[in-house]
């Protein structure tokens, strides 16, 4: 008699039971938005009326997790800010940061297929995992 394969936290299919847990409940929160994409987004801080554009460089405070509360990055407590260009970003932290304006900090709530997808990214971001990016838009470069 074959058993089913046990899934173990960190695997493809325990992950993706967990992201579509976590991101149904999450969209029924006060003042949590989902875009077409999927992504979701909490405005903590409204910016500027000034937005970056998908060709442009931003510079960013940000506190990545994963939603078991792994922290990935964190310049707010290193008070390092991060600069880079929006097509280097994964989707949903692109898509997100093209809907701040500048000074704005809002939380995106990043489902798998705009992150990592099933693949992870190495040993820190596991498959279907979703990305949680606290972030502030210091200034478009």
């Amino acid at each position: 008699m074959a058993r089913g394969k046990k899934q173990t936290k960190g695997s493809p299919g325990f992950n993706r039971k967990n992201t579509i847990d976590f991101l149904a409940k999450n969209s029924c929160k006060a003042n949590v938005e989902t875009t077409i994409s999927g992504l979701q987004i909490l405005e903590i801080e409204a910016g500027s009326d000034e937005f970056p554009t998908p060709e442009d460089s931003v510079e960013v405070h940000q506190r990545i997790s994963l939603i078991d509360g792994t922290i990935i990055d964190d310049t707010y407590k290193t008070g390092e800010t991060v600069q880079f260009s929006l097509e280097e970003a994964i989707p949903g932290y692109r898509e997100g940061l093209l809907l701040t304006g500048v000074g704005g900090r809002s939380r995106f709530f990043v489902p798998p297929d705009l992150a990592w997808g099933k693949r992870g990214s190495g040993k820190r971001i596991g498959p279907n995992a979703v990305l949680i990016i606290d972030s502030r838009l210091i200034r478009i470069i």
